[in-house]
């Protein structure tokens, strides 16, 4: 390529690393044009994944104020730039690598963080934005239901008592 082209696919590798909130670096050695195919239309909604080149990937990074991915950027190297939610990206990359072992995952960097490949496994692991956020709007649910039961119980109890007392002293009323 020439100097321009160079410089213009830094220029678009860099954008897309400051554009998006992580990044993670793949192997797709051995896959086929079918199969990268399938993983970008996989990763439609929260990432695009884009093969590029070690040594202009390298100079983008630095440009773009990203570091962990040089140690990586050995081989044959493709990024998935994730906009989207991090957690189904990783998803996606992690179900996509076990149906076709040849994609490797090599690292990554989330929110100006370097992640390993197992880290990234780990947030692939992770439950959906949507399933956390029902969990502790769940958890808050049952704390203010428990405090609601405990502002009433207590008014309710002294005023079980005061008609106790009052059953009693008309029981005893009636009485003498």
């Amino acid at each position: 390529m020439a100097r321009p082209d160079k410089a213009a696919a830094v220029a678009e590798i860099a954008d897309k690393l400051r554009g998006s909130n992580a990044a993670v670096l793949t192997e797709y050695r051995g896959l086929t044009v079918a199969q990268l195919k399938e993983l970008r239309r996989s990763l439609s909604g929260n990432a695009t994944y884009a093969v590029v080149k070690n040594t202009l990937t390298g100079i983008a990074a630095k440009e773009a104020g990203v570091e962990g991915l040089d140690a990586d950027l050995k081989g044959p190297s493709a990024i998935a730039f994730v906009t989207g939610d991090p957690v189904e990206a990783a998803k996606g990359l992690r179900d996509f690598a076990k149906a076709n072992p040849a994609l490797v995952i090599k690292g990554g960097v989330l929110d100006g963080n370097a992640l390993t490949a197992a880290e990234i496994t780990k947030l692939a692991d992770l439950e959906s934005r949507e399933v956390l956020l029902a969990k502790v709007a769940g958890g808050l649910k049952a704390t203010l239901t428990r405090a609601a039961y405990a502002f009433t119980a207590k008014p309710a109890q002294v005023a079980r008592i005061i008609d106790a007392l009052r059953q009693k002293q008309e029981s005893e009323g009636a009485a003498a």
